[in-house]
């Protein structure tokens, strides 16, 4: 095999929306353009792009009342068919040079960092809520790193070869899996939308994607940069409908080869279940790679300093109002520095504006959906009538125009209490006050409290501490931050992922998910075969 020469990615440069900067002139002509007119989201099979009378409306979270679209709905035919023309054309995309494979994805990202930057950024503001900052670190940042990074990995992958023995020669095969992959992605990143499908269908696999109903908006923006960069039809269909009953199509056809999930964590056990008690129907052992929830942490160390620890606490707390998987909900403060802390992180809290993405001001848009609204809501009335916690800010919540929650601060006195167990999955962080000579041992309270292991951040001064919290905490996060918030994780820097009940820690924006997504076959040729089976020992 000759020598393949590694691509080098660096990651895209955040632009910064500056007022009267032609980014952010492009962003707003583009956002209202579209808020104001009506998409059709179509199924994508094959060639096809099929327009169903069973539709929903895509609705803003921040304005529910307009709507914005439609998007069709899969009935079980079409679930069939999408398999059906994967596997038609499996073979002939697995075959494709990877060389050819690389060169469509990378021109995908070269689309999204230009012609399509201004679009997919203000689809993300409009479907899902995002304020300009996020969108653009998510939708066009994130999604072109992913693309360009996965092309650097897959040129590492295949530049790992075996070495050569005496009369042999080796080579190790990066096959794609045999049938297809199943892509089921959330609402909360149209980046993890487009790089659940696209690592797997990089390293030549057939891929049936389902998208969050949340994210259809973008989705449809994804499929058509996909199309206009080169990707033939075939490779990723695009499906949406009744998760249950695409998910149930899916996971009994013999063909099914590997799961690429992100989502709840109660889905992807119920997921994970139906593979296992299937698992004498498929030709393999299906790959199994899921990034679920998490009560990620702040830890405060009796050193921290106060501005970082507010900003973090803040940002991590509030950014995307709280939607993040890896969003910080769960903050513990020392006693001795407490009063100064929780006073300037409610006196930040006060000057957050919330409203419409459109507005530039705000920091915080809307939640995603009223589901999503009355379960917050619940929790936050919860915190209200318990004698083991008291509302500090925030607490109030409208759904009258769109889905609103302020950002709401919980000061409890129980470290095992329920908001600081539980995911929420919205703009409430729950604060725990303990005694600084206790905070060694209150590393085993943080290890311990949640069934989750995503992320976590440690702030402190003090050396020893830091190494301390770094032991104890091994397994209580897949990213570990310090002097950070725990969110934010960046492509080729940050590898993204957490273990226990957070997911399988297979690392997204690394070389080590796309590894989950070949199948690899030796080829060892012997140029001299011997011709006597009699070994030389032999008399």
């Amino acid at each position: 095999m000759s020598k393949i020469k590694l691509y080098k990615a660096k990651n895209e440069p955040v632009l910064g929306y500056h007022k009267g900067s032609p980014e952010r002139k492009r962003v707003e002509e583009t956002y209202n353009d579209m808020f104001n007119s009506k998409i059709d989201v179509p199924l994508y099979i094959g060639e096809k792009t099929v327009f169903t009378k069973n539709k929903k409306d895509i609705l803003p979270p921040h304005d529910h009342k307009n709507i914005v679209g439609t998007f069709s709905q899969a009935d079980k035919e079409h679930v069939h068919e999408a398999i059906e023309n994967l596997m038609k054309n499996k073979r002939t995309w697995s075959e494709t040079p990877w060389e050819k494979r690389c060169e469509i994805f990378l021109k995908a990202a070269d689309l999204l960092s230009d012609k399509y930057r201004a679009k997919i950024t203000a689809g993300t503001m409009i479907g899902q809520s995002k304020n300009i900052f996020q969108a653009e670190i998510d939708a066009a940042c994130e999604f072109i790193d992913f693309l360009r990074f996965n092309v650097s990995y897959l040129t590492e992958i295949y530049s790992e070869q075996p070495i050569d023995g005496p009369g042999k020669s080796n080579n190790l095969e990066y096959r794609a899996l045999e049938g297809f992959v199943y892509a089921v992605t959330p609402f909360n990143f149209t980046a993890i939308g487009g790089n659940l499908c696209t690592s797997a269908a990089l390293m030549g696999n057939v891929v049936l994607w389902k998208p969050s109903d949340n994210q259809v908006y973008t989705a449809k923006i994804t499929m058509d940069i996909f199309k206009e960069a080169g990707l033939p039809d075939g490779v990723i269909n695009l499906v949406t409908g009744d998760p249950e009953m695409i998910s149930d199509i899916a996971l009994v056809h013999p063909e099914f080869s590997g799961l690429h999930f992100t989502g709840s964590t109660s889905v992807f056990r119920d997921l994970w279940k139906k593979i296992g008690n299937n698992i004498n129907i498929y030709r393999d052992y299906p790959r199994i790679v899921g990034e679920t929830g998490g009560k990620d942490f702040i830890f405060c160390h009796p050193s921290a300093n106060i501005e970082a620890s507010t900003t973090a606490i803040i940002r991590g707390g509030f950014e995307f109002q709280g939607q993040k998987c890896s969003a910080a909900s769960r903050i513990y403060i020392p006693k001795s520095i407490s009063n100064e802390l929780i006073s300037s992180v409610i006196d930040q809290t006060k000057t957050i504006k919330m409203g419409s993405p459109i507005d530039f001001n705000n920091f915080m848009t809307a939640v995603i959906h009223e589901n999503a609204f009355k379960r917050i809501s619940e929790y936050i009335d919860y915190a209200k009538s318990s004698d083991d916690c008291e509302i500090l800010i925030g607490g109030r919540y409208d759904d009258s125009v769109g889905y609103f929650v302020e950002p709401t601060i919980i000061l409890t006195k129980n470290h095992q209490f329920k908001t600081m167990q539980e995911e929420i999955f919205g703009p409430v962080v729950t604060i725990y006050v303990y005694n600084d000579e206790e905070w060694n041992s209150m590393l085993d309270i943080v290890d311990q409290t949640s069934d989750y292991a995503l992320t976590g951040a440690f702030i402190s001064e003090d050396e020893e501490s830091i190494k301390t919290a770094l032991n104890k905490l091994r397994y209580s996060a897949g990213n570990f931050y310090i002097n950070d918030k725990p969110s934010g994780a960046v492509v080729g820097q940050q590898p993204f992922g957490g273990c226990r009940a957070s997911g399988t820690d297979d690392k997204a924006g690394s070389k080590l998910n796309l590894l989950r997504w070949v199948s690899p076959r030796l080829v060892s040729r012997t140029h001299n075969p011997p011709t006597n089976y009699p070994y030389d020992y032999m008399d």
